[in-house]
């Protein structure tokens, strides 16, 4: 597995490199089968070092956790129990479904526009005060059954995940919504 550790605005040094590759390496063999890349972020946030890691899962889905303390082990170690309990659920989950998927996941592209607004529509209202829409980054959209998608959202922490949906090819939506439960939207059955 590869990891990129590095910090932001703060020194990494070789003794907390070898310490996460050695820690997280035991948590990604324990749970996660092939894993590809590992990326791991330290920063600092007033007085607490803040750390970010993010592992790429060879079947296409992503496993997010972040953890802050006074510390910079200590936060390590607060994101580290965070993804062991995230890749722990998630083999629970696929061996609870018995779902085993045989290809990696595809990836569709998603592109980011930003859309000017219009001289149509009420004159009384300035076009200073039309707001612009920005999509704010390019993203991959993955190619997975409805119950993949809610564990990648879950996985990655994510509030809304889109993706294509394996069984009949359309763009659908799941969210989390305010009541704590996951919403599907599917335009294809909204006919």
């Amino acid at each position: 597995m590869r990891y990129q550790i590095s910090g932001k605005q703060i020194d990494i040094g070789e003794a907390l490199q070898t310490h996460v590759k050695a820690e997280l390496g035991e948590v990604v063999e324990k749970y996660a089968q092939r894993p590809t890349d590992a990326v791991i972020v330290f920063s600092k946030a007033a007085h607490e070092f803040v750390c970010e890691a993010t592992i790429h899962l060879s079947t296409g889905l992503n496993a997010s956790a972040k953890g802050s303390a006074s510390e910079v082990y200590a936060a390590f170690e607060a994101c580290r129990e965070k993804m062991d309990k995230q890749l722990r659920r998630h083999k629970r989950r696929l061996r609870d479904h018995h779902h085993k998927r045989t290809a990696p996941v595809e990836f569709d592209g998603g592109s980011s526009y930003i859309l000017a607004p219009t001289d149509e529509g009420d004159e009384s209202q300035a076009i200073s005060d039309q707001p612009i829409v920005i999509a704010e980054m390019e993203t991959k959209i993955p190619s997975i059954t409805v119950g993949e998608a809610v564990m990648q959202m879950e996985l990655a922490g994510q509030k809304m995940l889109v993706f294509r949906n394996e069984g009949h090819g359309g763009v659908n939506v799941v969210y989390r919504r305010d009541d704590g439960n996951i919403g599907w939207i599917d335009p294809r059955n909204s006919k």
